[in-house]
């Protein structure tokens, strides 16, 4: 790989992602509306486009091409429809950062093979038309099913980090810190989680795997909300406040929603476990930083 495109890498783990592709010696293009600094300076190339306008997107990629494309903000059928369309020929390979909502969270430990996108029935629409695992999964069928360049579709768990813009993970931090009540209807469920650092690197290194097809990426171990709660009680000295009817918590899954990762660890990557990192990143959270 030797240039690659993103769509939404001003933010997040969008972010990371370009820096471990700088870092790996990537001539990076960031396509975005340009009204977010991204703080890349002089190091990336630009493109200004709307992802959601198909002649935007067309207009700008006139007479370009990438070794790999990175899709972070595609959310629904009728925009993968548009890259699939407007990319025939440009692009050697699609990464397609997809999502764990793909599967339902019912007890399991999901592989690849529980979501099938390449049978998939599709329904086109405009993303606001779906939920968000839907939009989601009609977005990989589309992918899949249409496209003729190679895909790699990232099926990802809840990210977490001090720049997560989403705060889900500060948001019971800062509950039990303010002693504000909420509620989760089951405690004993277990999920999966990445770091934004991490998440950047392992879109990163899908970009370069021999084989085409979804890849689960998460680190390493599972901790139940119970647990979860109990780290953040011991961090900051509180106990929680669990409350049916209170303000609802954003982890708050009916059963365990998990990831087998077997796939992208047998194509060599090898992922952090998050007993390592997740104490302090509770810490740095409490902290305020």
């Amino acid at each position: 790989m030797k240039t690659a495109l993103i769509f939404g890498g001003t933010r997040f783990f969008g972010k990371h992602l370009v820096e471990k592709l700088l870092a790996d010696g990537v001539t990076v293009t960031v396509a975005t509306r340009g009204q977010t600094e991204d703080g890349f300076g002089d190091r990336v190339e630009r493109l200004t486009l709307d992802r959601l306008n198909r002649d935007s997107l067309s207009s700008a990629l006139e007479g370009k091409s990438y070794d790999v494309v990175f899709d972070q903000i595609c959310y629904g059928p009728d925009d993968a429809q548009n890259a699939v369309d407007v990319l025939t020929g440009k692009v050697g390979r699609y990464v397609f950062t997809s999502t764990m909502a793909v599967y339902d969270p019912n007890g399991e430990t999901h592989a690849e093979s529980d979501f099938d996108p390449y049978r998939h029935e599709i329904q086109y629409g405009p993303y606001t038309n779906f939920s968000y695992a839907d939009g989601k999964r009609h977005a990989e069928g589309v992918f899949f099913q249409k496209a003729d360049f190679p895909v790699v579709a990232i099926r990802i768990p809840i990210v977490v980090g001090l720049d997560d813009y989403t705060r889900r993970l500060h948001f019971h931090v800062e509950h039990v810190q303010e002693e504000k009540p909420f509620w989760m209807p089951n405690l004993d469920a277990s999920m999966g989680y990445i770091t934004s650092e991490e998440a950047g690197k392992f879109i990163a290194w899908c970009g370069t795997v021999e084989q085409p097809g979804p890849y689960n990426g998460a680190a390493d171990g599972t901790i139940s909300l119970r647990d979860l709660l109990s780290l953040i009680e011991e961090t900051v000295g509180k106990q929680a406040l669990v409350a049916e009817g209170a303000e609802a918590s954003p982890y708050g899954v009916p059963a365990s929603w998990l990831l087998n990762t077997d796939k992208a660890k047998f194509a060599g990557y090898e992922f952090t476990n998050l007993n390592d990192w997740l104490p302090q990143l509770v810490r740095e959270i409490a902290d305020g930083k």
